[in-house]
């Protein structure tokens, strides 16, 4: 299992990021409220891992902290929510904004995300909720709310911010018109991919 690197932050192309460790680049998929805190590209930073391996494929996933990856081991135990679909989850809301809905049994914000359905939305609400009640440390620590919900964002910009949202939200599992739509309906010239990405995932709920 690898749970923890440190490196440079080589590439980001959201939802995935290159981390140069000793040489080796490692290719990590991160939801977007993590992908928001990354630092500029050459800089050095560590990332909480998740290591899944199928038959097909061996994929990381990344987060900025401890918590946020504790939330994603909770989401892929629920039954038909894999990696994928948690990732979708943590991108659309922070793991507080998550916790909060579930608290609230609040369905039809969840069916707003992409690949949830109602009744994957009703499992997600029954399931989690008696979790939480039960859980302690890295997921419910008290200062989990101000490390996820971090309004830090890159400030790097592309050319072709505009695509690289489109595609981001495409990997989420939107579907290419519902992308399309989403950051055509807020953009902005000059706005980066990441706060192109933001800006329509939070007008999406």
């Amino acid at each position: 299992m690898i749970g923890r690197l440190r490196g440079i932050v080589l590439e980001k192309q959201p939802p995935e990021i290159v981390l140069d460790v000793n040489g080796i680049g490692y290719e990590i998929y991160m939801p977007m409220t993590c992908f928001y805190e990354l630092p500029e590209l050459g800089e050095e930073m560590i990332l909480f891992t998740h290591f899944v391996v199928r038959e097909d494929a061996q994929l990381l996933y990344g987060f900025t902290s401890k918590q946020a990856r504790a939330m994603f081991r909770e989401l892929i135990k629920v039954n038909g929510v894999g990696p994928k679909l948690a990732l979708a989850i943590l991108s659309g809301m922070s793991a507080q904004q998550f916790i909060h809905a579930v608290a609230q049994q609040e369905v039809a914000r969840l069916t707003k995300l992409p690949g949830v359905g109602k009744k994957t939305a009703e499992r997600l609400i029954v399931e989690m909720k008696d979790r939480f009640k039960n859980m302690q440390g890295d997921l419910l620590s008290t200062d989990s709310q101000s490390i996820l919900q971090s309004d830090a964002m890159a400030d790097y910009t592309d050319n072709n911010a505009e695509t690289e949202a489109i595609a981001a939200l495409i990997a989420l599992g939107y579907k290419s018109q519902d992308a399309s739509r989403m950051i055509k309906n807020v953009f902005k010239e000059g706005d980066s991919s990441e706060s192109l990405i933001r800006n329509a995932l939070r007008s999406a709920l």
